[in-house]
């Protein structure tokens, strides 16, 4: 159960936007990587990164976690992501300036401990959801019925 409570913690660190406390979380060697796009944040200084990211690109943003499911020195954490997108989202892709739009997302990320502290953590989420309500993409249009 420690595994979870520092999965946890690291929530309640960005949800209070205390990024050092997040950092010290991480392993020196451990990593977040972004699934879908390959991007890594490495060490300490990689978890501050990616917090920032995400706190930038919306200032009001907070997450609730929904489930979390433990084995050994795995933890899965479910969580939804609330926010506002009135900062510069910086992705891989490319920078995404604010919209003034209202996002809500479902999120899952997969973290790896080693000695307490976190060693990987593979983050899951929904691009093209994201895009859609940043109004970047139009919503899929419904195959035709025979």
């Amino acid at each position: 159960m420690e595994n979870v409570e520092t999965a946890r913690e690291f929530y309640a660190a960005w949800n209070d936007r205390d990024f050092e406390r997040a950092a010290e979380l991480m392993a020196d060697d451990g990593e977040i990587l972004v699934t879908g796009t390959g991007e890594r944040f490495t060490g300490p200084q990689g978890a501050i990164e990616f917090s920032r990211m995400w706190a930038d690109a919306f200032p009001d943003g907070r997450v609730e976690i929904t489930r979390t499911i433990a084995e050994g020195d795995h933890v899965v954490v479910l969580f939804r992501g609330r926010g506002t997108h009135t900062g510069t989202l910086r992705t891989a892709a490319g920078e995404i300036p604010a919209t003034g739009r209202e996002v809500t997302l479902d999120l899952c990320d997969v973290y790896e401990f080693r000695g307490g502290k976190v060693k990987r953590n593979l983050t899951y989420f929904d691009s093209g959801s994201l895009l859609m309500q940043l109004g970047l993409t139009e919503p899929a249009a419904a195959p035709a019925s025979a």
